[in-house]
């Protein structure tokens, strides 16, 4: 008696002839290559590119960090009553705040025109590089999820932090003008008023290059961001913002010293065109200008050479 031959499944081949039918159909009109990729085109991911490309890097985001400086002004001040307007009221206080202090108290007005116009130039352009060089100081830091997810020319963090800075000096300005038309004592403007622009581009590109500076050297040593409010209060002395230099005439060495001070050329040149009817004399401009675009050079390429450690932990 012979053994009975099992019984085949017809649907069971069928089904598997069509999975191989299908296989067929999906990749036979794929051609299949394989590539061998040398090292040399290899590319390490947040490696520092050359200068002039990544200069090109940062200038092909302007409209992207321009957009982004104006969301964050708009978005800082939402929860506040008052909204944007503290812009310009912080350095109203700061100002009304030192007048009480050194114009009343210590008297530190003597000798000088128009003190109240004096002392509104110096609190309201010193507090536009403050806050690029605090903020700035710490762009990296507060950034660093943002560099270690995405790949981006590091330097546009504390860049979008002096973009931040001229967005809130812009009502600064215009609440600064205001009041010194409306001061006690009245100033007669002159063609000088016109270079007050030239003193302020020539303090932001020296606010660019302090702030690059700092946003590298805090994240080698971290601690430094909590020294740096205290270095800018004793800057804020040292620019004469609240009193004359001429009260140290009779040290010469301290005047030399602040008069090298670029805050110092800062502050008396924008004196010079908006209070005093004065152009500012060729020395103060050459010093801004040295100190000015040095910062930026040197502040760019010390920034620029740290690009590869930025997303380090």
């Amino acid at each position: 008696m012979s053994n009975p031959v099992p019984a085949q499944h017809p649907t069971s081949s069928a089904t598997s002839a069509d999975v191989a039918d299908l296989y067929t159909e999906i990749f036979r009109q794929q051609a299949t290559s394989l590539e061998v990729v040398s090292t040399g085109r290899l590319k390490q991911v947040g490696a520092r590119p050359p200068i002039r490309q990544y200069i090109g890097q940062l200038w092909s985001r302007r409209h992207f960090l321009w957009a982004e400086a104006r969301a964050k002004v708009t978005s800082g001040t939402r929860e506040t009553v008052l909204g944007q307007a503290w812009m310009i009221i912080n350095p109203i206080l700061n100002g009304l705040a030192y007048y009480l202090i050194f114009g009343l108290i210590l008297d530190t007005s003597r000798g000088i025109d128009n003190f109240l116009g004096y002392l509104v130039i110096g609190v309201f352009l010193f507090q536009f590089t403050t806050q690029c060089v605090t903020g700035g100081a710490k762009s990296i830091q507060s950034g660093r999820n943002l560099i270690r997810a995405f790949t981006f020319p590091r330097a546009s963090l504390p860049i979008s932090v002096v973009l931040r800075g001229l967005l809130n000096l812009a009502p600064t300005i215009a609440a600064m003008l205001l009041l010194i038309v409306l001061l006690p004592e009245d100033e007669t403007w002159t063609t000088a008023a016109l270079l007050f622009p030239l003193v302020l581009a020539l303090q932001t590109l020296l606010a660019t290059g302090i702030t690059l500076l700092f946003a590298r050297l805090t994240t080698v040593l971290p601690d430094l961001s909590q020294l740096i409010s205290v270095g800018m209060r004793l800057w804020l002395y040292a620019s004469a913002v609240f009193f004359s230099i001429d009260r140290f005439e009779q040290y010469p060495w301290i005047t030399g010293l602040m008069e090298a001070n670029p805050m110092y050329m800062v502050l008396d040149a924008a004196r010079d065109c908006l209070l005093y009817a004065t152009v500012p004399d060729v020395a103060t401009w050459v010093g801004l200008a040295s100190w000015s675009v040095g910062a930026l050079v040197v502040g760019f390429l010390f920034f620029w050479q740290g690009e590869e450690s930025y997303g380090r932990a």
